[in-house]
C-alpha cells in the first residue's frame, strides 16, 4: 500500500516547510501547519487513523495518513467534515478544558485493551446499543449521544453514563456539537487526537 501524503491527506492545509526538513525528521517531530510558525494559543497533533493500545501505536484505518500539528481553524477544517461523515454510532464526552491533554476515538471492540474501566465499557456499550430517535436539531437519524461536562464530569461516573439523557444528534449535529466545544476551550495543547473507526465507539478524553 502506497504511502500517503501530507499533501494528499490534508487537502488545502498550508504545512510550515521547516517543519518537513532534515532537522525535524531527524528529532521525529510532526509536520505543522503554517499557522504554527508563531505562538498560539491552541494546538493540537491528530494522528487520525492510530489508536494507542497499551502505549503501543496500533493502526485502525488503511491507507494510513501521517501525524500533523495543527492550529484550531485548521484542526476543525479537517476534523469536522470527517467526523459528519462517519456512518457509525458515537457517545462522546466534552472533554474539561482544565485538564485535558489528550481527546480520541475508542472503538467498540478496544475498550478494555485502551484502558477503559469494566463497568465504564459496559456503561458505554450499554448506551450505544440503545434505540434513538430523531436528531434533537433536524429530522435525521440520531447517530451521536453527546454528554456535556454538566451530565457527564468524568468518565469515572457510571451512574451519570449509564443515567444522563445526552443530546441526540445526527452526524452533521454530532460533529458541530464537538467542534463548537473545542471552540469554546480558550487555550489547549492537545498531544494527541485521533478520528473514529469501525462501525461504534466513544470519544473520551483524558
Amino acid at each position: 500500500m502506497g504511502r500517503v501524503t501530507h499533501e494528499q491527506a490534508y487537502l488545502g492545509i498550508e504545512i510550515r516547510s521547516n517543519s518537513r526538513n532534515w532537522w525535524a525528521w531527524l528529532k521525529g517531530t510532526p509536520a505543522e501547519c503554517i499557522h504554527l510558525d508563531r505562538e498560539q494559543d491552541w494546538m493540537a497533533t491528530l494522528v487520525p487513523d492510530v489508536l494507542y493500545v497499551r502505549g503501543k501505536a496500533a493502526t485502525r484505518r488503511q491507507p494510513k495518513r501521517p501525524e500533523i500539528s495543527l492550529c484550531r481553524p485548521c484542526l476543525l477544517g479537517v476534523v469536522e467534515s470527517e467526523l459528519a461523515s462517519y456512518p457509525g454510532r458515537v457517545v462522546a464526552f466534552e472533554p474539561d478544558p482544565d485538564l485535558f491533554s489528550q481527546y480520541f476515538f475508542v472503538g467498540t471492540g478496544d475498550f478494555e485493551t485502551a484502558g477503559l474501566q469494566k463497568q465504564v465499557c459496559g456503561a458505554i456499550e450499554q448506551r450505544l446499543g440503545q434505540e434513538r430517535g430523531s436528531c434533537e436539531e433536524c429530522s435525521r437519524p440520531a447517530r451521536w449521544l453527546w454528554f456535556s461536562r454538566d451530565q457527564v464530569a468524568t468518565l469515572d461516573d457510571v451512574v451519570a453514563i449509564a443515567a444522563a439523557p445526552g443530546d441526540q444528534l445526527c452526524s452533521v449535529h454530532g460533529a458541530e456539537k464537538f467542534c463548537r466545544a473545542l471552540v469554546n476551550i480558550p487555550e489547549a495543547n492537545v498531544f494527541y487526537m485521533n478520528l473514529p473507526y469501525g462501525d461504534s465507539g466513544a470519544y473520551v478524553w483524558i
